[in-house]
């Protein structure tokens, strides 16, 4: 798995092509559910990817919690906000969600030194 947000932000999407070509109907499958749910309803976008950012941190899926922190800044949300997220997350997730935090404060160090 990649550990730094440089290969991940780099790498990641010629990863997801790779798989989507290997798996068509898998690549069909899910981006149109998420759109679908990720959208704004009774809940917000940067809501509902504050939410998708504490469950990727309680779960420590390392892809999903460098894709939703860098969502969540494009929904809006601040870097405290991301944080706050994150440490919701640590007290649902106790230590093993603390140590994913650094991927957090990685990732928004990342994505705010190139304007993101």
């Amino acid at each position: 798995m990649i550990h730094d947000p440089e290969s991940f932000y780099t790498g990641w999407p010629a990863a997801m092509n790779a798989m989507k070509a290997r798996a068509p109907d898998l690549a069909r499958a899910f981006p149109p559910m998420f759109k679908e749910l990720m959208k704004d309803g009774a809940l917000s976008a940067k809501q509902k990817e504050l939410i998708a950012l504490g469950i990727a941190v309680a779960v420590r899926c390392e892809a999903c919690i460098y894709s939703h922190v860098e969502k969540c800044l494009q929904h809006g949300a601040t870097p405290a906000e991301v944080l706050d997220a994150a440490g919701v997350a640590v007290m649902m997730g106790g230590g093993p969600a603390y140590t994913e935090c650094a991927k957090v404060a990685a990732a928004l160090d990342y994505l705010e030194s190139r304007g993101k």
